[in-house]
């Protein structure tokens, strides 16, 4: 599959069409369960998407694929970029709104309200990207590409065990990161949330 990426990466018609088929369904899968986490009435459709992030990962000539966990977290990262740029695209022009208590994990779901703790939780995961590599790439791989921690330690080559560790400290501070945002509101007193 690595060298189907980089041949079709440089343009070989005949690696994208043998590819192809060898990706489609789990970038199915990928796009399904993004599109899931969005409101109802999405103007995307799971195979837009699908087939939006491809052209883009296919076309992209700077990515030196190094195997399959590094293509579907690329993947499930450009999904996520397409997601927010439309999310933000939506948002345009309407700033502002009431507070409203929404847990981390829940803040991945998106209603036209939610819209802007996405994009707030965008912005955090870019700063935990530059903060620290491996445990963005956990959140990539964990919640976004949905691989589990036994298959994120492959990919990453690390134990699992560490991956646990670094799961646990990357939520810890996406959510003080987002506790200062105007969208995702502080703790309250007993440790909800």
């Amino acid at each position: 599959m690595t060298s189907l990426l980089k041949r079709a990466s440089r343009g070989d018609q005949s690696a994208r069409e043998e590819l192809y088929p060898h990706i489609y369904q789990e970038l199915k899968r990928l796009a399904s369960a993004h599109m899931a986490r969005e409101r109802a009435g999405h103007t995307l459709q799971p195979t837009a998407l699908l087939h939006e992030a491809y052209l883009r990962l296919i076309e992209s000539r700077d990515i030196d694929w190094v195997g399959r966990g590094h293509f579907y977290a690329t993947a499930a990262k450009v999904m996520r970029r397409i997601l927010i740029s439309h999310a933000r695209t939506h948002q345009a022009g309407k700033r502002g709104g009431g507070l409203q208590r929404v847990d981390l994990d829940q803040a991945f779901v998106s209603t036209p309200e939610r819209e802007p703790i996405l994009i707030s939780l965008d912005e955090a995961l870019s700063r935990l990207e530059l903060e620290s590599p491996r445990a963005y790439q956990l959140v990539e791989l964990k919640f976004f590409a949905g691989l589990s921690f036994e298959e994120a330690a492959l990919a990453l080559n690390v134990s699992s065990r560490t991956l646990k560790r670094d799961w646990e400290t990357a939520k810890r501070w996406l959510y003080r990161e987002l506790q200062g945002s105007r969208q995702f509101p502080n703790e309250d007193k007993e440790g909800n949330g």
